[in-house]
């Protein structure tokens, strides 16, 4: 009596195989550490996010190569991270951080919309062009901080134009296109970090005479703005 010996090897590793592909294929940014030489998804939204905040990437291609590199190298140096050009977790939560992005209780990404990033990143490019990029991040805070407060409307749009509130609106340079500064300060404030320390107002001391805004109590001096609530 012959036995017959059925190739259930080789259907289990054709079965192991298929996972492992859908596995790589539907990776995400996270799940893995990315360095020189990586490729996939993970590396295509790691040069999106790098690219949002004003890093040069080259082409999104997917392909972790020197320009990739030195994006990440350049972030890290910024952000007081470890430099090495390596996409571990610490760089990606940060990364992950200045985009914006938390979660709901579902796990489903959150965050700013594209409008609300590019109108605040032009209210920085527009009223504090030239200050240190601390003070960069101080001014998009006090946007944040005056949608906090009920002295204030409650949207990033309502606040840069509500009338008389800024003078780039009044004088246009609101509308001028932002800098790679100006993009990374404003998700930066995005992300909770306020060098301002809970201010509703700045003012340059050197331009302004206005009673008003004297008369506030000041908080903090960050290049030619003081920061008052």
């Amino acid at each position: 009596m012959k036995l017959r010996i059925r190739p259930v090897g080789l259907a289990i590793i054709g079965v192991v195989l298929t996972l492992m592909l859908g596995a790589v294929a539907y990776a995400a940014l996270g799940d893995h550490v990315l360095g020189r030489g990586a490729r996939g998804p993970e590396v295509s939204e790691l040069q999106q996010k790098l690219a949002r905040l004003g890093y040069v990437v080259g082409p999104i291609d997917g392909k972790y190569g020197p320009k990739t590199q030195a994006a990440v190298t350049r972030f890290q140096k910024e952000r007081g991270l470890r430099v090495d050009g390596v996409a571990g977790p610490q760089t990606i939560n940060e990364l992950k951080l200045l985009s914006g992005e938390s979660t709901t209780a579902s796990g489903k990404p959150v965050g700013y919309k594209n409008s609300d990033v590019n109108l605040l990143a032009r209210l920085v490019n527009a009223e504090a062009r030239g200050e240190p990029y601390k003070g960069q991040v101080a001014v998009a805070a006090v946007v944040l901080n005056r949608i906090k407060s009920s002295e204030f409307p409650n949207t990033i749009a309502d606040i840069v134009y509500q009338p008389g509130a800024f003078s780039s609106v009044s004088d246009g340079q609101i509308n001028l296109a932002p800098g790679s500064s100006a993009i990374r300060a404003a998700r930066e404030a995005m992300s909770g970090v306020d060098p301002s320390y809970g201010a509703l107002f700045f003012f340059n001391p050197a331009k302004t005479s206005n009673r008003f805004i004297w008369s506030r109590p000041q908080i903090i001096k960050i290049g030619n703005h003081i920061f008052t609530r």
